[in-house]
Parts: C-alpha cells; structure tokens; sequence
C-alpha cells in the first residue's frame, strides 16, 4: 500500500501538474467542509475498521497547488487493538493535481500525528489460567508521527459546492517504548506486573474520506 500511493503521488505530481499549471481559471481560494473517515487498525486477529468524522480547511494557492490542515476523532474505543484506545489525527500538507469543470482529480501529502487514548483505568483480564501474552493497561495516550499519503477525487456541483473522496495511506510511525504488563502466576494464583518492550515499527492503514464542503 506504502508503495502505491508514493507511484501514485508521484505520478499526479509530475504528469498532471505541469500540464493543469497552465490553467488560469480562478478557483475560491478557501473551503471548509465536514468529512466522514474510516481507518484501518491492527488488533488480535488482524485487522479492524473503524469509523469516524472530522474536518477539514483549505486554502487553495491556485487551480493546481493546495494547502490544508484537518482532524479527525474515531470515538469507538478498541480493547483488542494492537494500539488500544480512541484514535485521534491532525495533519496537514499539501494537495497537488488538475481541476476541469466539474471535477478534479489530485494527489496529497499531509504529515501530521496520531494520539491513542483511553478512559479505561484498568488491564486486559486473561481467560485462561496461564496468560499466554503480557497485557497492557489501557492507559495509551501517546502520541506518534504520521503521513497521509493517497489520491483525491472532487466534484463540483457549484461553484459554492465541493464533494470530496479521498483514498489512501495512513503511515503511523511507533518508536521503541517500555510499557507495564502483568501475566498470571499460577503459583500465588495473583496476576504479576513486569515490564516488556515493544520495538520501533511503522504500520500501513488504509484510510478512507468522504466529505461536503463550502467554498468561498
């Protein structure tokens, strides 16, 4: 997926942009609009998705070159996810391609963070008599580096109007940390605490936008 997107990126940048850089229609230089999200997370059987809104600003340079800021909450709170927790991103960067009439097509790059968090205070409970894997509390609330990589589609119903799609890659960056854990002790029968080390890595979430926006 990391992959794709940086071609696709690329692509848009270097073919489509040259070429839309010689357009002169005026565009509104300002949009704001309310997105609905989706975003792919890790959890113990593989993968989840989860929903979610947003907004986001832009400010258009010219018919071609945009720069825009958003953020997004996910509220449903994951207990089996790799990263537990709600999710919560801010990025903001730059959106690249060609407009026609009607619609637009574009790539963007938008670098920004991710915050897990959590109001559950206490620790995963193991089911069986001998845990087979440490627990974490459910205490996340840590912040990571991020990108939003990927393409977007517009169409313009008016002038005022924008709908937007937007399909991609969120790469979360998660350096190498120390966390507490507990594991059953079969001989007190009580839950023991340790700690365990989780190593730096870099994940790949699809990550889906859909949104309507007011230009002006």
């Amino acid at each position: 997926m990391k992959t794709t997107c940086f071609v696709a990126v690329m692509l848009v940048v270097y073919l489509v942009a040259p070429v839309a850089y010689s357009q002169t229609k005026e565009v509104p230089k300002f949009e704001v609009a309310a997105e609905f999200t989706t975003l792919e997370r890790d959890d113990f059987t593989g993968k989840r998705t989860d929903p979610g809104f947003g907004a986001r600003f832009t400010y258009n340079l010219n018919s071609v070159f945009s720069l825009e800021t958003a953020a997004y909450l996910f509220p449903k709170e994951c207990f089996v996810c790799d990263n537990p927790g709600r999710v919560t991103e801010f990025v903001g960067g730059v959106k690249v391609g060609k407009r026609f009439d009607n619609w637009g097509i574009f790539a963007k790059a938008r670098p920004g963070v991710v915050h897990y968090s959590s109001d559950f205070g206490g620790f995963v409970s193991c089911l069986s008599l001998i845990c087979p894997f440490p627990t974490e509390p459910f205490h996340p609330d840590k912040t990571h580096f991020a990108a939003d990589l990927g393409g977007v589609v517009e169409f313009y119903p008016s002038k005022r109007i924008v709908t937007r799609f937007d399909a991609g890659d969120t790469i979360i960056h998660f350096s190498r940390r120390t966390q507490n854990g507990q594991v059953f002790n079969p001989v007190t029968q009580q839950f023991d605490p340790f700690l365990f080390i989780r190593p730096e890595r870099t994940t790949n979430n699809f990550q889906f936008m859909a949104s309507v926006g007011f230009r002006f």
